[in-house]
């Protein structure tokens, strides 16, 4: 076999095809995004987005209750009728989580008053299509894994990134400055749910809409560490990444959110993005090789170095340039906004290489664990933005939590590492 058939073996890979169809579209979508920022930092004020970050705050945590996780069960069993109950436990949830929120539309005057923002109180109506749309993407998107549909997902990134930011810059034109971010937000989540059904409609997806009652009984015991283990993690871990924004806005000027919300939206949305692609990947293509006893050490090693390799070069210079270059993207008076992507480049590289990987858990079923090391982090995190609320010192308060942030997630590739080593010294046994 000469050298170029060896290469086209490799890109006709399904790992491959697969993490091309996700990287491409997610890349493309993120640019799409950073070419609106500039459109609507010069529409909207930092006080606008630290509105905008406040409400997406609380709807994300919300959300991770709106399917009780067992979204991520929908890849793991064997017989497709199973995945299906697995569907429809989490929709089943959701709709109830939607309907509490609901009820919940009593209370926005109080729930604003909590955070001292009371022009939250107007967007609240918003709050329980924004979690059934978000949750009800979740499954869909697990379902497309399972699938190894990825061009649907693709799609959902594609159609959402383009409606959304175009709502967003269009809402702000007509003069909605206060909630366009909010509206656009929701407005082109519901158009990139619909879009997704209706492409993968005869691609079997209207399977998922006949409902087993029995079944999910059986799913629900079968797969109960979901929401007993993972589901806790997932909160106490999206909590700890709200926590600034939640924690810091009754304290400090939204502006000052504003700048922080744009700055972790700047610095981790390309990450979590190419993240989570690789992340569902990595996910069903360690399933099927663990559920096989074949060997995972050496592509975990690859992935790991390449990811320094590329990264701690690119951070070095981004570190120098930062202030000038958000400056420039975003408009005159957002340089602050560099200031607190500097503080977030350790944590940045350590996300970027253990975020692909936070399945492990999951897949050898070592919730407890990870709950434990979510519970540490966020411990650590919240002592962090104490002491900086106790000085009156909004950069103290996120210098310490990107600390703590980078600290934790080291420990957490430790053990990884660890699970890893374990399972491979078990399959040559």
């Amino acid at each position: 076999m000469t050298l170029f058939q060896k290469i086209g073996n490799i890109f006709r890979a399904d790992f491959v095809k697969n993490s091309a169809t996700l990287l491409f579209a997610n890349v493309l979508s993120q640019a799409i995004t950073l070419f609106f920022y500039p459109l609507l930092t010069r529409l909207y004020s930092p006080s606008d987005f630290g509105l905008f970050n406040l409400f997406l705050s609380i709807g994300g945590i919300i959300t991770l209750f709106g399917t009780a996780n067992y979204h991520y069960a929908i890849v793991l069993p064997p017989k497709e009728k199973k995945a299906i109950d697995c569907f429809h436990i989490g929709l089943f949830i959701n709709i109830i989580i939607f309907i509490v929120c609901l009820f919940g539309l009593f209370f926005t005057s109080s729930i604003a008053s909590l955070f001292d923002t009371p022009i939250l109180a107007k967007y609240l109506y918003l709050l329980p299509f924004f979690v059934f749309l978000s949750a009800f993407w979740n499954l869909l998107n697990y379902w497309f894994t399972r699938k190894k549909q990825f061009k649907n997902i693709g799609s959902y990134q594609l159609i959402q990134s383009v409606g959304t930011s175009s709502l967003k810059y269009g809402f702000g034109l007509l003069g909605y400055l206060g909630g366009g971010l909010i509206i656009g937000t929701v407005v082109g989540q519901l158009l990139a749910v619909c879009s997704s059904i209706a492409l993968a409609w005869r691609k079997g997806v209207k399977k998922l809409f006949s409902v087993d009652k029995y079944g999910i009984k059986v799913v629900a015991k079968e797969y109960a560490n979901f929401p007993k283990y993972s589901l806790p993690h997932s909160v106490v871990n999206t909590l700890g990444g709200s926590m600034p924004i939640l924690l810091l806005t009754p304290f400090f000027l939204i502006g000052d959110i504003g700048y922080f919300g744009m700055a972790l939206a700047l610095a981790f949305r390309p990450i979590n993005i190419i993240s989570s692609s690789l992340n569902q990947v990595f996910y069903q293509t360690t399933a099927v090789r663990v559920n096989h006893d074949l060997e995972i050490l050496p592509f975990f090693k690859r992935f790991i170095s390449r990811t320094a390799l590329i990264l701690v070069p690119s951070f070095i210079l981004l570190y120098f340039i930062l202030p000038w270059l958000t400056a420039f993207l975003l408009g005159h008076g957002w340089s602050e906004t560099g200031e607190y992507i500097r503080l977030m480049l350790p944590w940045l590289l350590m996300s970027a290489m253990v975020a692909p990987i936070s399945y492990l858990a999951d897949i050898f079923e070592k919730q407890q664990i990870g709950l434990l090391f979510e519970v540490a982090s966020i411990l650590m995190r919240l002592s962090g933005l104490l002491v900086g609320i106790y000085f009156k010192s909004f950069y103290l308060a996120i210098a310490l939590y990107c600390v703590a942030s980078t600290l934790i997630i080291a420990l957490q590739l430790v053990w990884y590492w660890g699970i890893i080593t374990s399972y491979e010294n078990r399959i040559k046994s």
